[in-house]
Order: C-alpha cells, then structure tokens, then sequence
C-alpha cells in the first residue's frame, strides 16, 4: 500500500492507495482542491466545511450528469449493433452526440484547470 501526502483547501492529509496509483490520486485531489479554491473565490469565506461539502455535491452533479450521457451513448450504439441498417442514418446524430459529450468535458476540465490557477 503507498502512501501519500496531498493538500486540499490548506491543508495537508496523508493518505492510502494502492501502488502505482499516486499520479491518479494525486490529480484527483488538485481537482478537488482547485473546486474549493474556485468556490472561495466566487463565494468568499463562508467555512471549510460549507465550501467542501459543496465542491464534493457540484463534483458529484458533474460527474452524474456525465455518467447519463454516457449510458445514453452506450444503449445507442447497442441499438444501432441490433439494427446494423438503422446505423448510417444514426450515425451522425452518434458522431455529434459524442462531440457535445466531449466539449462538455473539455470546458469542466478547463474550469478546473483556471480554478487551480487562481
């Protein structure tokens, strides 16, 4: 088991994951940290606890609604392997689908990345 020290709002936590698995937690724990930062800089101080609960339930909602689209994407392409014929005809409405699903996550990944800066 590795062991690692990140920081989130100030401060400093060590925690546990499985070995060769530090990169990814430590990325997730500046996506964190640069959510709160973002929120104390468009909300002000209104109390560590508030700011965190908050940036876990808008992490939460965007990974949720990210989740959706792609179930959504996933029961279309099933469709479309049923119906091998149905599949030029849908496979635009797939292509731009995919695009948006990928734009919407590019502009997150970008908040995400301008918060950190801030």
């Amino acid at each position: 088991m590795a062991q690692l020290a990140i920081t989130i709002a100030g401060k400093v936590y060590r925690v546990a994951c499985d070995e060769g698995e530090e990169a990814r937690l430590g990325d997730l724990a500046q996506l964190v940290d640069a959510k709160i930062s973002g929120m104390r800089t468009r909300f002000g101080e209104i109390g560590d606890q508030r700011l965190t609960i908050m940036a876990a339930i808008t992490l939460a909602d965007e990974w949720s609604e990210v989740n959706d689209r792609v179930r959504e994407l996933e029961a279309e392409i099933a469709r479309l392997k049923g119906h091998p014929a149905a599949a030029p005809e849908w496979a635009e409405k797939v292509a731009v689908s995919l695009g948006d699903a990928a734009q919407r996550i590019e502009r997150v990944v970008q908040e995400l990345n301008d918060s950190s800066r801030e």
